[in-house]
């Protein structure tokens, strides 16, 4: 085992192509995630509510896809490695469709609803193919499983700013746009809405670098652990590759449990709007979670080496339920008296706070579906990483879709909308609508340990494996 995790396998510029490959990806998700539901509401007239369902919907239908791709890439015998490949299809597709998406179109009714689900749902499955190989070909980039965490931890810490990358993008383009929206905040009132060329050109920009930063993962990194197997993956296998590998199992049910996390995302252009008075101020809330979540990320390797994952993961679950609702009471306070210094500073603390509990959902998945992978390896002597990143990848979307669903009901309940044409708004609403950014969240993050205490691939359990591995491969 020490010969294994001494030895590196990975030069600085493909760490650093696979780390600029997530962000980019990822800036085009987050701005989906971040803004598609406010576009369809603001510019196209839609119901929230209606929009967050369909999104819903159009990930639950698009998850066919997932073990399709996940199935390909297993069965793929291409000279360009098998997760390549996959990326290089993604890009045409995953460019155009995230600008159709904020294009202002005539329709109304029905065929409003039809254009938002269709265009949508094209877009999740061009996703699903960058998204599922992007994610699986952590696990073949090295064979030491050191390594492999300190390249996910790096990795990991760019794809969270890349995903938070739209609160910075929105308000430079709003400034560039002629007639574009305000900035800040004047006589209390909120700032002019965004107008429709603003959305469309921030989703081409963020398209164009997204994906030209995406492409540099197939053009630079290398794929080193090889699938020797030339067996058919049936979608059979891909059933026992959750049903019969227990620890990945029990990753993607404390997954599922804990998907109120990305709640907050889902709604954080409201929450700024609603909290700071004004849209283009969500790169303040963003920023501020961010920077607690690259800590929280850097962090991540040495908490595993001093702890393992499973206590890590534990550790900073119940610690995001804690600083979730210490945030959600410091606001309530805050909203009723918001020129108290002291109040100002402990609320943007908070957020800060609530930034460190991310590496358990950002990160220790990406690790713990590589280690299952080892495991069903070991146990099976099939290698299986299409098919086990294709269902977390299904999972985390469907969480990112139910947690974003879930926090739009809470804004439309909240009376939002009502509140921004009267240019003013309630603590009631400020409340609604703050719960479901903090403390719904840290609730569910709390419940999501409870699968993780069955977890064993850690400490000599996880060091036998990879040392027997590693004297099958050779």
């Amino acid at each position: 085992m020490e010969d294994i995790t001494k030895q590196k396998h990975m030069k600085f510029k493909e760490i650093a192509a696979y780390s600029l490959g997530l962000f980019g990806f990822q800036a085009i998700v987050g701005l989906l995630n971040s803004y598609q539901a406010e576009f369809d509401g603001s510019i196209l007239g839609a119901n929230v509510s209606v929009v967050a369902i369909l999104i819903l919907v159009a990930k639950i239908v698009s998850a066919v896809a997932d073990p399709v791709v996940g199935n390909l890439v297993d069965r793929s015998k291409s000279k360009n490695g098998k997760f390549k490949s996959m990326i290089l299809y993604s890009l045409a597709p995953l460019l155009i469709f995230t600008a159709v998406i904020f294009i202002k179109v005539p329709f109304e009714g029905f065929g409003l609803y039809a254009w938002i689900f269709i265009t949508y749902l094209i877009w999740s499955i061009a996703m699903t193919m960058g998204d599922v190989p992007s994610q699986g070909i952590a696990s073949v980039l090295t064979p030491n499983p050191t390594e492999r965490t300190n390249v996910v931890s790096i990795s990991n810490t760019f794809k969270q700013v890349g995903f938070s990358a739209c609160v910075v993008i929105v308000p430079i383009v709003c400034l560039i746009i002629p007639g574009g929206s305000k900035v800040f905040v004047k006589n209390g009132e909120t700032d002019t809405p965004m107008i429709s060329s603003e959305y469309f050109w921030v989703a081409v920009l963020t398209a164009v670098l997204g994906c030209i930063l995406f492409a540099l993962i197939p053009l630079i990194n290398k794929e080193r652990v090889v699938n020797t197997s030339t067996e058919k993956t049936t979608a059979k296998d891909m059933l026992n590759a959750l049903k019969n590998n227990k620890p990945f199992m029990l990753v993607i049910i404390s997954y599922f449990l804990g998907f109120g996390r990305q709640m907050a995302m889902g709604i954080q252009v409201q929450a700024a709007t609603v909290i700071l008075g004004s849209q283009n101020l969500v790169a303040v809330l963003g920023i501020v979670t961010a920077v607690g979540s690259m800590i929280s990320m850097a962090l991540c390797p040495l908490l595993i080496k001093k702890l393992d994952e499973k206590k890590a993961y534990i550790l900073l679950s119940v610690y995001g339920f804690a600083a979730s609702i210490f945030s959600f009471v410091i606001g309530h306070f805050w909203f009723s008296n918001p020129s108290n210094m002291v109040l100002t500073v402990l609320f943007y603390a908070s957020l800060f706070l609530i930034g460190l509990q991310f590496g358990a959902v950002t990160l220790m998945p990406m690790i713990m579906t590589a280690d299952a992978v080892d495991y069903y390896e070991y146990e099976t002597g099939k290698r299986m990483e299409g098919a086990c990143y294709s269902i977390l990848t299904l999972t985390i979307k469907v969480c990112l879709a139910l947690g974003t669903a879930v926090g739009l009901i809470f804004v439309q309940k909240s009376g939002y909308y009502e509140s921004l044409d009267a240019g003013t708004f309630t603590n009631s609403t400020k409340d609604i609508i703050f719960f479901a950014y903090t403390a719904l969240p840290g609730i569910l993050a709390l419940l999501s340990i409870i699968p993780m205490f069955k977890y064993d691939i850690v400490g000599e359990k996880k060091a036998k494996i990879s040392t027997e591995l590693a004297a099958r491969r050779k």
